[in-house]
């Protein structure tokens, strides 16, 4: 399958941006509030309502809880016929299933930064109180050295020429052209042909959120490039545009999340460095960092970024939490270390039937 997705023309990736329409018009991703797709999910006091057993004993249930997670009830109906939905509990996606899955993840990153790749120059550590004061503490740049030979590298290669595809003021309407929609297909060609993201699809699978390869490939698709309005009705904003080549909004710094964005506009001296408030424990890349910094003037107070991850790592385990916890705190495990992604999902609108576009997606650093 993922050979024949190299070799699909034009109009085969038209045909796979409209096949979303035709598929099951159950809601694809669970919700916080609700029971569909989370029975039997562990207790997690960020939730917004709970589905295990116990709560009916705490007397905090989501609203659905007896409709999806007893016998009986939809639940019942959904043993029968699995593909139609994921309310089964072998279907609901555990704390523990995260866990594991994101260090296969970690372990498949195959295209990360090595440790002589890449030096960067932290510099001023910011305390609390200083991450909003605009005062920039640290005279060098972050990037000392980045080896560009991992620029020529597929994935990094593809992903590179997306980042000026974007006007990053929000309200101003964004024009796709057909180059750039070529340009966004062939990433996303790229990163399908990864371990990283075949392991990504064959969990996804065996939880019953894609019945197909194609069937994921599409809602990547629409996910993270379909357009949204962050303004008055424009299509301003993406999930890709505000997470990985950030925005503008309100004279304020918004999304911008991306190490490799982060180093080419540094490098073009639009980027000013200015501290770091958050280091993570790696010894090797990826890594974690919570930064400070301007962008040709604009101010970002907090900034948390993957370092010399590769582009599918970052878009593999942001799609992994947004459709296992929107809304909510993901708990991952990297190289035996913890770690939390947040996502929310765009609600003031949907594609297909129902299903939401990535509002944002970012590292949760203390």
């Amino acid at each position: 399958m993922l050979q024949a997705m190299g070799r699909m023309e034009q109009g085969d990736w038209s045909m796979l941006r409209t096949t979303l329409v035709f598929l099951s018009p159950k809601a694809l991703y669970t919700a916080p509030d609700s029971c569909y797709g989370r029975c039997e999910e562990p207790y997690n006091k960020e939730d917004e309502c709970h589905c295990s057993p116990e709560c009916e004993r705490d007397h905090n249930c989501c609203g659905d809880y007896y409709r999806h997670c007893q016998p009986g009830g939809e639940w019942a109906e959904e043993a029968a016929h699995p593909r139609e939905g994921f309310s089964r509990s072998q279907d609901s996606i555990t704390d523990q299933d995260l866990l594991r899955i994101s260090e296969q993840l970690y372990g498949a990153d195959h295209n990360k930064a090595q440790p002589s790749d890449i030096a960067i120059n932290p510099q001023h550590r910011a305390s609390p109180e200083e991450t909003g004061d605009q005062e920039d503490r640290s005279p060098q740049p972050l990037y000392r050295y980045v080896n560009e030979k991992l620029f020529s590298k597929p994935t990094y290669s593809s992903f590179i020429k997306l980042l000026d595809n974007y006007r990053r003021a929000t309200g101003k309407e964004e024009e796709v052209t057909q180059e750039e929609l070529r340009e966004q297909e062939n990433f996303l060609r790229e990163v399908m042909k990864t371990e990283l993201m075949k392991k990504l699809f064959t969990f996804l699978h065996s939880k019953n959120r894609y019945g197909s390869e194609q069937e994921f490939l599409a809602d990547l698709q629409e996910m993270w490039f379909g357009l949204y309005s962050r303004g008055d009705g424009e299509q301003d904003s993406s999930g890709f545009e505000h997470i990985f080549s950030g925005e503008v909004k309100k004279g304020k710094v918004s999304g911008f999340h991306n190490w490799i964005r982060f180093y080419l506009l540094e490098k073009q001296g639009m980027v000013n460095y200015f501290s770091h408030n958050f280091d993570g424990p790696w010894d090797t890349y990826p890594d974690v960092l919570g930064l400070q910094f301007s962008w040709d003037g604009f101010y970002k107070e907090v900034g948390s970024a993957f370092i010399g991850c590769s582009p599918e790592f970052e878009l593999g385990l942001y799609t992994l939490c947004f459709i296992a916890r929107p809304g909510r705190e993901c708990h991952l495990s990297l190289g035996g270390h913890s770690l939390s992604i947040q996502t929310y999902p765009w609600t003031k609108s949907t594609y297909g039937n129902g299903r939401r576009y990535i509002a944002t997606a970012y590292v949760v650093s203390p």
